[in-house]
């Protein structure tokens, strides 16, 4: 299978996965236009799945140390399996509510407040169980990012309140999706073989499963899940009439289809290149680089997709002060872990 082992190259995959975690909600901006976001997310879910797969008999097949992806999943544990397939499970909740939150509130608003409170769980959590890194710093750069996603709240709230329209659903439903992201990696990364140097190349500890083969069963519960959680919010949808699961064939034509599982499929080539750099680049650069997408959500939701153009006078200035203070709560995080 294929690893990465150029540091410089492994600092391309993290900064890809930036810009892919950040960007593929575009797709469905741009689908959203013509139908629902929930036929949109059953395409989505295909090209998690997809792009899974096309990884899995490729890179994940080739090369000459570790397992290739059949021999892996044939010997991997069930324990291991289970939990790579929760955590695409918890993940698909997570991101379904968060994407009900773009549709109501924007880009500009679901991703500081979701991604962002999912990042300060993720920082709280992952101290917790191994205490890591300048714990003032720490404190420090998550008080920074708690004051951006209230800033961002604010902004959000004078925006509704200008156009007529209620401000709290589309905030708590970015905060229900941010609690639930903040878990779901842990599930696929303890699930996943360290890698041991052997000669001129590695091996994988029995058991465990591959990067690839733990993005294959975590796609799968992604797609899986969602024949429950997003057929639920079909028929109860938080904003709108229901919506019948006959309009999936009747209204979507190819190029909406298309649209959904690039969507995807962008999202899933960030989460694989995220674990497969992140030995090499280490836990600091991919942590902060990956959460960085929260910062390029936020400026295509301003700045191409103009979602605060509407706003009242003044919410520029609350919009500054959050990608301010998010920018230097990362940056004091990165630091932190150095």
């Amino acid at each position: 299978m294929y690893t990465v082992t150029s540091y410089s190259v492994a600092v391309i995959f993290c900064f890809v996965t930036m810009l892919c975690w950040g960007s593929w909600a575009n797709t469905q901006k741009l689908a959203g236009k013509e139908w629902r976001f929930q036929l949109f997310y059953w395409d989505y879910a295909i090209g998690v799945l997809l792009l899974s797969l096309v990884l899995a008999f490729t890179l994940g097949s080739t090369g000459g140390g570790g397992r290739a992806f059949l021999p892996d999943l044939r010997q991997a544990d069930g324990r291991w399996l289970c939990s790579a397939f929760a955590g695409g499970v918890i993940f698909n909740l997570s991101n379904i509510l968060l994407v009900a939150a773009i549709d109501i509130a924007g880009m500009a608003v679901a991703f500081p407040v979701g991604v962002g409170l999912a990042l300060i769980i993720g920082v709280v959590s992952t101290y917790a169980v191994r205490p890591e890194g300048n714990v003032r710093l720490l404190a420090l750069g998550v008080a920074s990012v708690a004051v951006a996603i209230v800033l961002d709240a604010l902004a959000y709230r004078r925006l509704a309140s200008g156009g007529g329209r209620t401000p709290g659903k589309g905030i708590l439903l970015s905060i229900i999706a941010g609690v639930l992201m903040g878990f779901f990696y842990s599930y696929v990364a303890r699930a996943i073989a360290p890698m041991h140097a052997v000669g001129g190349s590695f091996e994988l500890d029995p058991g465990k499963l591959s990067p690839y083969t733990a993005i294959v069963l975590f796609s799968a519960g992604v797609l899986l899940s969602n024949f429950v959680w997003n057929s639920i919010i079909m028929v109860r949808p938080f904003v709108g009439d229901p919506v019948p699961f006959g309009d999936y064939f009747s209204k979507g034509n190819l190029r909406l289809h298309l649209v959904g599982i690039l969507g995807g499929a962008i999202w899933n080539v960030g989460m694989s290149l995220n674990i497969i750099a992140g030995a090499k680049a280490g836990p600091a650069l991919s942590y902060g680089l990956g959460q960085g997408a929260t910062m390029v959500g936020a400026l295509w939701g301003v700045f191409v997709w103009k979602e605060f153009k509407a706003a009242p006078a003044g919410t520029g200035k609350l919009l500054v002060a959050m990608f301010l203070f998010y920018g230097a709560g990362l940056a004091i995080l990165i630091a932190s872990r150095l």
